[in-house]
């Protein structure tokens, strides 16, 4: 149990380290892999049921070639995509802005530094440290959470786009 304190106190101290846009940052990086992961579930999950139901309403219909049922079709096809592309703009959002929130941490922080330079008159280097840490760590945390991001949404985004075209191959005019 002790290990597990001692990671939160760690942990504390980046953040303090950091200033309040590091929790800003954390927040948006939770939130991104929130829903990479609600994703990733439906992917897994609750697609195949989506799919199932549509093949359903498709195969029974009696004719697939008249217009009517190329318009059922193309709205089969739409339904599922919407449903596969839910909260992906979302994530692509929060990959750029989580960089751009570590440039506000580096901005608030070199800010820090000026007011205790001209405070002191520049000559103190412990007052000026904790400032510099508050711009570059939030600008560190904003890329490593923006470069986990593009990762992420670039393999849901592959997936999305494989499931919604096997699915419009799936919804055949054969009859």
């Amino acid at each position: 149990m002790y290990w597990l304190y001692e990671h939160y106190e760690g942990v504390r101290a980046f953040l303090q380290a950091g200033g309040t846009v590091l929790y800003m940052i954390a927040i948006l990086t939770f939130w991104m892999w929130t829903l990479v992961f609600e994703r990733i579930w439906y992917f897994r999950f609750s697609l195949k049921k989506d799919i199932a139901a549509a093949m359903n309403i498709w195969e029974s219909r009696p004719e697939r070639k008249s217009w009517n049922a190329r318009q059922i079709r193309r709205s089969l096809i739409s339904q599922i995509d919407e449903q596969i592309q839910q909260n992906m703009s979302i994530v692509k959002a929060i990959v750029a802005l989580c960089p751009l929130m570590g440039l506000l941490g580096t901005v608030t922080g070199m800010i820090q530094v000026f007011n205790i330079m001209a405070v002191t008159g520049g000559g103190e280097a412990r007052a000026m440290a904790s400032g510099v840490s508050m711009a570059t760590i939030p600008t560190m945390a904003g890329m490593v959470a923006a470069l986990s991001g593009v990762f992420a949404n670039t393999y849901i985004t592959r997936v999305a786009e494989r499931e919604s075209a096997l699915f419009a191959d799936h919804l055949t005019t054969d009859h």
